[in-house]
């Protein structure tokens, strides 16, 4: 059995407990009791209609009474599922515009946003300018690109909600990466200045001159502390893992206690606005 677990999803995975716990000849009841959830939770966890984390396998198995072996293989296997792969082109068949509704409804519910960006201007922070830029990268028809455009605006009036957290990392490089001609660039920054003065708004800058001793790989989004979600090239992956989620709260609080902050940071944005508002006059 165990050399098959490898390959259970989350679609399995709640069948597989439930198959165990009846092979053990335990009531549901007593697992869930053992397993410190209440019998609704289990239920749901073997109808397949809640994905478990790890330590509710973990807890489950060792109710039910499984070997170390078992117990370490689907421990495993949940934490595999708590990791999600979905990629671009399947997004943008089901449609752009319907992602940035998707990750509306997401920063509706959560409390605190934790964002770290190595490339580009956070979403939330860009301009309308800025924004077109980005996505003119998907070959997007007119009419989804400015759905999209108009979607992404739409969620950052998340920006103005007192009762959120919204705490923004982003690199030197971010700023001087140009996505847009200087003068729409100028107009990004003083617009990331702009949003710096909200008090739920958190923006930091890490610089270029200061020693480093981490890596900045990717863009990351953890919310709430709960789920992060990550940007590759070729798709957006989800994780949910309490360990994995970890590892990015971790680098991202790493970052932040480095990053320029207040005044400092924007005296920084506002000298690199001014370089390109200089260009500009000159070009």
């Amino acid at each position: 059995m165990v050399g098959h677990v490898r390959s259970v999803n989350r679609a399995h995975l709640g069948a597989a407990l439930r198959a165990l716990r009846k092979a053990s000849g335990k009531e549901a009841k007593a697992v869930s009791r053992s397993a410190l959830m209440s019998p609704s939770k289990l239920s749901k966890i073997e109808n397949a209609k809640l994905v478990p984390s790890a330590t509710d396998v973990e807890r489950t198995l060792t109710a039910i009474g499984v070997s170390d072996e078992v117990k370490a293989a689907y421990t495993e296997a949940a934490r595999a599922s708590a990791t999600e792969t979905t990629a671009w082109r399947l997004l943008k068949r089901i449609g752009v515009h319907k992602g940035q509704q998707a990750a509306r409804a997401l920063e509706a519910q959560m409390s605190t946003l934790r964002l770290f960006q190595p490339a580009l201007v956070p979403g939330l922070l860009q301009t309308p300018e800025y924004i077109r830029a980005v996505l003119r990268r998907h070959n997007l028809s007119e009419e989804t690109l400015t759905r999209t455009i108009n979607g992404r605006l739409e969620r950052q009036a998340v920006l103005y909600e007192s009762t959120k957290s919204l705490q923004f990392v982003v690199t030197e490089t971010v700023l001087r990466w140009r996505i847009v001609p200087p003068q729409m660039m100028a107009a990004q920054l003083d617009r990331i200045v702009s949003l710096s003065r909200l008090p739920q708004v958190d923006i930091r800058v890490v610089p270029l001159a200061i020693q480093q001793h981490d890596i900045a790989n990717h863009a990351f989004v953890v919310r709430d502390d709960h789920m992060v979600t990550i940007e590759t090239a070729h798709a957006e992956v989800v994780v949910t893992d309490p360990r994995d989620v970890g590892l990015y709260v971790d680098k991202f609080d790493g970052f932040a206690g480095i990053a320029l902050s207040g005044d400092r940071m924007r005296s920084l944005l506002e000298g690199i606005r001014n370089d390109f508002l200089r260009e500009q006059e000159t070009g």
